[in-house]
């Protein structure tokens, strides 16, 4: 009996950690997530010279981070942002407002920028799409 005993006793406690283990990592967004709305504009992004100042959500600007800044949508939003010139895209979190330059519907981090390849370019025609 002690040995039943036992065993349920290690069944519990491997339930119970099993229970209390972190939540699936959501950061990375599948190709085929839900599309809620689409937008095509131009974008521009923002790095060094904001590296570290608080954003219109609260939390410090990181040009490292996948990040973004737009007017109307919710802080915490997902989007999908294309480069339409070479087709490459990124999923970057809404946490900024703006931007405020004429014709520009988002400003991307550094780091979003770099992985749709207009650093250089500093300006790129985009698609922006925000998921599910």
């Amino acid at each position: 009996m002690t040995l039943n005993l036992r065993k349920c006793g290690w069944l519990m406690l491997l339930v119970l950690l099993q229970s209390c283990s972190s939540a699936p990592d959501t950061s990375v967004v599948p190709e085929s997530s839900p599309v809620i709305s689409v937008q095509q504009g131009k974008a521009s992004y923002y790095g060094s010279r904001h590296h570290g100042r608080k954003t219109a959500s609260g939390e410090p600007f990181n040009k490292h981070a996948l990040t973004a800044a737009h007017r109307t949508l919710p802080f915490g939003s997902r989007v999908r942002v294309t480069n339409l010139n070479n087709q490459q895209s990124v999923v970057v979190r809404i946490n900024d407002r703006g931007p405020y330059a004429r014709g520009r519907i988002i400003d991307l981090s550094e780091q979003a920028a770099r992985e749709l390849n207009m650093i250089r370019a500093g300006v790129a025609r985009v698609k922006v799409e925000r998921l599910e």
